[in-house]
């Protein structure tokens, strides 16, 4: 699903050593949980067990649950320091460690599965939805927000291109997210029924390139490609990135940083 393969150990530990300074610097994803909430709610009743892929700091079930206060929750995430403090905010429901293209749960245990910014984090997404169609009874529905693949575009035009001009290797090692049209082939291929398919922008503004880089970091989405250099990332390129990035990309406001969110909802034949 990417060109470079995303190493789900750094996920895991990137996540799970941010926890909790997640929820000051997640402006985007509090703004993806809002509308994907919003979009939940308006597509009927939420009831049964309802389990969150990727849980996070729980804000998604958090939300759900204050407006269906009979859900019965699970929340599962890769990242142990994640799930630590999702169970701590939602004391009433079973938090355990899980990765999203294996999850620990029997067949048809869920009757709704819910995710927010979490499949882009996944080599095989085909796989990951078969998941989800496992977990779901007949009937059963998913709805999720991921980030595609013009998320970013700013940032990784510009690496990419200061890598080209200043390394000799000329790779970049920034990773590829999934189109709308992937998303849409892994939903079909893994026998779920579309019911909903769109994709929004989301655009958030920052003073210097740098601001971008410290909030990435703060909530744990650094880096995760397999094949990403070791140690500090050369200073030629980054110095050379954020000047493409001003010349491209700056206006009044700052520096764009463009989000790409693709939400969907989706049911088990039944």
């Amino acid at each position: 699903m990417t060109q470079n393969q995303i190493d789900s150990r750094l996920v895991r530990r990137n996540f799970s050593s941010h926890a909790d300074a997640y929820d000051r610097h997640a402006v985007v994803q509090q703004r993806v949980v809002a509308n994907l909430a919003a979009m939940l709610l308006e597509s009927g009743p939420l009831s049964g067990r309802m389990l969150d892929v990727g849980t996070g700091t729980g804000h998604l079930a958090t939300t759900l649950a204050a407006a269906c206060p009979e859900l019965r929750l699970v929340l599962s995430d890769i990242a142990h320091g994640m799930s630590r403090h999702a169970a701590a905010a939602l004391p009433g429901a079973l938090a355990i460690d899980g990765d999203a293209q294996f999850l620990p749960l029997r067949d048809g245990s869920c009757d709704f599965v819910v995710s927010a910014s979490v499949y882009q984090w996944i080599n095989n997404l085909p796989q990951a939805f078969a998941e989800v169609t496992r977990v779901l009874p007949r009937g059963g529905r998913f709805g999720f927000a991921l980030f595609g693949s013009e998320t970013l575009f700013e940032l990784r035009s510009c690496h990419r291109q200061a890598v080209r001009e200043l390394s000799a290797a000329g790779r970049s090692h920034v990773l590829d997210f999934p189109d709308l049209d992937q998303v849409q082939q892994a939903l079909d291929g893994s026998g779920l029924t579309v019911l909903a398919l769109k994709r929004e922008i989301e655009v958030e503004h920052h003073p210097e390139i740098t601001s971008l880089l410290r909030g990435l970091k703060a909530i744990g989405a650094s880096n995760a490609a397999a094949e990403r250099p070791q140690g500090l990332a050369s200073r030629r390129v980054m110095n050379r990135m954020a000047e493409i990035y001003r010349q491209a990309f700056g206006c009044s406001e700052g520096l764009p940083a463009s989000y790409d969110v693709i939400y969907a909802l989706a049911e088990k034949p039944g």
